[in-house]
């Protein structure tokens, strides 16, 4: 009877853990699905006509890894025990997929921002020019090349594979790596801004606050009067600074807001959800920022053929324009899109 009893116990306990790991692979399809949809909405609403860089090429990959978990993670779902290529998958084989894309996410942060911005420097500072083809071979062997490092790195260190081992043996867990990368990524993005909004909040709020809202050319815009006897040209860093954070923020707000709440709580959000394309074009812009302040002396905002952010039109802010249609306005403006 107690031998009887045992078997039963053992039973109920292997039917809970079943219950708990198939309420937790729903869990995950349901996460990477709606991951799948940000991306594509975020690609959907992006400027279409944009310079090609090395982020763009790198949000298709990561958009196209993100699809290549789902069809694993739905597959093995549906067939829950199958082999393939003389490879067994169980449903265990999950949360496997899910750290080892964890851990290759979280270190993929500082690389992509490294060489983002050796993209744009060699950009603007038009040190080379490729033709467009040999741009894109480039950035695809790139990207490439990325991966592969990153995932080698992932399952040859000694630390990581303890970790999932751990997880063949504690099966009915499955901890997620919190990358340290993104968070001090955003930790010095965030505290740039700030930094940069103290130094001229006046004028920024003095621009703010003359801000109008009209339609030129079949397109909303921004503008606001400034006195006569400024220069057209923006040779100067400090009059340069309020007006890139007027068109940063104008965009990304409520995503900096978010930031600053997760910085402040502490949030641990798990490395696959972490790196996502909207925080990637968020990335995209504040660089493409740094780098106009950086050589505001060196740049001719006239000569770029096509805009080279996705979501914020910052040749705009640099090209006074002298519009004779608006009513009541008697000076020159300067037009912001945002």
């Amino acid at each position: 009877m107690s031998a009887l009893n045992s078997e039963n116990c053992s039973f109920q306990y292997q039917l809970h853990q079943t219950h708990q790991l198939l309420d937790g692979n729903c869990l995950l399809f349901l996460i990477i699905l709606g991951k799948i949809l940000l991306n594509i909405l975020t690609l959907g609403m992006k400027r279409k006509n944009t310079h090609q860089n090395f982020l763009e090429y790198f949000c298709i990959s990561l958009a196209f890894t993100d699809l290549l978990l789902l069809v694993n993670i739905s597959l093995i779902s549906y067939f829950r025990d199958f082999v393939l290529l003389g490879i067994r998958f169980t449903k265990y084989h999950i949360c496997l997929f899910i750290q080892i894309i964890s851990f290759t996410y979280g270190f993929l942060h500082y690389p992509v921002f490294l060489i983002a911005c050796i993209d744009y420097y060699l950009y603007f500072s038009k040190a080379t020019k490729l033709p467009f083809k040999c741009q894109k071979v480039c950035y695809f062997f790139t990207i490439i090349l990325i991966w592969i490092s990153v995932l080698t790195y992932v399952l040859g260190d000694p630390a990581i594979y303890q970790s999932l081992k751990a997880q063949n043996v504690y099966s009915h867990q499955c901890p997620f790596y919190i990358g340290a990368q993104s968070y001090w990524l955003s930790f010095s993005m965030v505290t740039i801004l700030f930094m940069g909004f103290i130094t001229s909040w006046s004028e920024v709020i003095t621009l703010v606050q003359a801000v109008r809202i009209t339609s030129y050319m079949n397109e909303t815009i921004l503008y606001f009067p400034f006195s006569s006897d400024s220069s057209y040209t923006m040779n100067s860093k400090k009059t340069l600074l309020p007006k890139l954070i007027i068109c940063f923020l104008g965009t990304w707000l409520p995503f900096v807001l978010l930031q600053v709440i997760i910085l402040l709580l502490k949030v641990q959000i798990p490395a696959y959800i972490e790196m996502n394309i909207p925080w990637l074009y968020f990335v995209n812009s504040f660089l493409i920022a740094t780098i106009f302040w950086f050589n505001c002396h060196k740049l001719n905002f006239r000569d770029m053929a096509l805009p080279v952010d996705p979501f914020v039109n910052w040749k705009c802010c640099f090209i006074p324009l002298i519009l004779c249609n608006f009513e009541q306005i008697e000076k020159p403006i300067s037009v912001i899109i945002c």
